[in-house]
């Protein structure tokens, strides 16, 4: 990641260079902290408020104190300002603190977008599954929560390349999909367009209720339930959404290609439409 600008709650804009962080912070010692990654269209963060509102809540989930809505949206104008970048992601994280008391901690990056997305896109995304073991019928305390413990994810998508793919798909007992690990999951059969259900406890991506917004338009029905991977090892074409990476599309599954192994038309035109939804916020 190119790192362009930093702002911390309580001081403004810092060095990108310059600590920041107790090494006794929560954050640090124990995962203990919330964090969002947003894309930046024309120097304005798109969906901001939506992203605030799940920081806050994924925040409170982990025990964190209240954040205040307003404070986080200055932490970001500063480090926006500061770096000046028309196109770029945003990157908001909170922690507690220093352990034993400390003042709660905001963080406002701004990075470069990787500039590799498009060539990935018009190749699509190889994945490969790696099963967590979850039990989908039972509890899970971070279900839906956007946590800083990051490190399964991160081991996931080490695991994927180990096999030559690009990304790691989440399944749960039963092999049943899940998430990537950065991304939601979506595959197309004829009209009708699939994704896992909320309820399953992946995250509640933000892109992805734009895409669910813009489904009927497009011409698609959304279908959204507990499906096995065979569902989608056999759709038409499939591809992920998230901030950064937008709409991209998925054309293997552990070697295998999904529909005829190229980037489809649902995934083309809902990279298109987020694109329009960006330009008109």
């Amino acid at each position: 990641m190119s790192l362009l600008a930093v702002a911390v709650s309580g001081r403004g804009v810092v060095d990108p260079d310059e600590p920041v962080v107790f090494a006794d912070d929560e954050g640090f010692l124990r995962g203990r902290g919330a964090f969002e990654t947003l894309r930046v269209y024309g120097g304005r963060p798109f969906r901001l408020p939506d992203h605030v509102a799940r920081l806050q809540s994924s925040a409170t989930r982990l025990g964190l104190p209240p954040l205040d809505a307003g404070e986080i949206e200055v932490v970001a104008a500063q480090a926006l300002a500061a770096a000046g970048a028309a196109e770029a992601f945003l990157r908001l994280y909170a922690t507690p603190g220093r352990e034993g008391g400390g003042r709660p901690v905001l963080l406002a990056l701004v990075g470069a977008v990787p500039d590799d997305l498009e060539d990935l896109r018009a190749r699509g995304l190889r994945l490969v599954s790696v099963g967590l073991g979850l039990d989908v019928s039972g509890s899970w305390p971070l279900a839906g929560v956007k946590s800083m413990s990051y490190a399964v994810n991160m081991m996931a998508v080490d695991e994927a390349k180990r096999h030559d793919g690009d990304d790691a798909l989440f399944l749960a007992q039963g092999r049943i999909v899940l998430e990537c690990p950065t991304s939601n999951i979506w595959w197309r059969r004829g009209s009708e367009l699939h994704t896992p259900s909320l309820d399953l406890g992946i995250l509640a991506g933000v892109t992805r209720a734009v895409i669910v917004e813009s489904l009927p338009s497009l011409g698609y029905e959304l279908q959204e339930g507990t499906y096995g991977v065979d569902e989608l090892a056999g759709a038409d074409e499939a591809f992920t959404s998230s901030s950064v990476r937008e709409v991209m599309p998925a054309v293997s599954l552990d070697g295998e290609p999904i529909g005829d192994g190229t980037p489809g038309p649902a995934a083309r035109a809902l990279q298109e439409e987020l694109r329009r939804c960006a330009s008109s916020s």
